[in-house]
């Protein structure tokens, strides 16, 4: 879709038509492969790749308990260098949000806001979808542009 070097100018439209090309496609704990496998960090990075080419970084090995398990900010502090956070609810299609299942934990879901009130994501034990927001919204913690979106 574009390059590494043109993050400017970026639609809304471009980060949906790139997280919809990734559904349907089987969840797989720490993988990134459009149609063969991916969990919700996965599809993140799948996106980027798709809109920016090459990504900034590579995530290390992860368990599926990571976040209960270290309790520290991983996925949030990986966010906040890549992104853009925005500190206004509700955020916009095509915006990155992390969940938390419980308020003392960390941010440990991501998914991608699409219209009407809708979030493409990877879940474990079922495919990427495009879904209603429903019970996601009460957990939203965090709300993320990705970087030269134009409003």
């Amino acid at each position: 879709m574009r390059n590494a070097l043109k993050v400017e100018g970026l639609a809304r439209s471009e980060i949906l038509e790139a997280a919809r090309a990734w559904i349907g496609t089987p969840y797989m704990h720490q993988a990134s492969a459009p149609g063969q496998g991916c969990d919700c960090l996965g599809l993140i990075r799948g996106v980027w790749r798709m809109i920016y080419g090459a990504e900034p970084e590579q995530p290390p090995a992860y368990a599926p308990d990571w976040a209960e398990a270290g309790g520290r900010e991983t996925l949030l502090a990986a966010a906040r260098r890549y992104f853009v956070e925005i500190e206004t609810p509700p955020g916009r299609p095509g915006d990155l949000v992390l969940f938390r299942w419980r308020a003392n934990l960390p941010a440990k879901h991501a998914g991608i806001l699409a219209p009407g009130d809708r979030l493409i994501h990877a879940h474990d034990g079922a495919t990427v979808a495009e879904v209603p927001l429903g019970l996601w919204q009460r957990r939203i913690a965090h709300i993320f542009s990705f970087p030269g979106v134009i409003d």
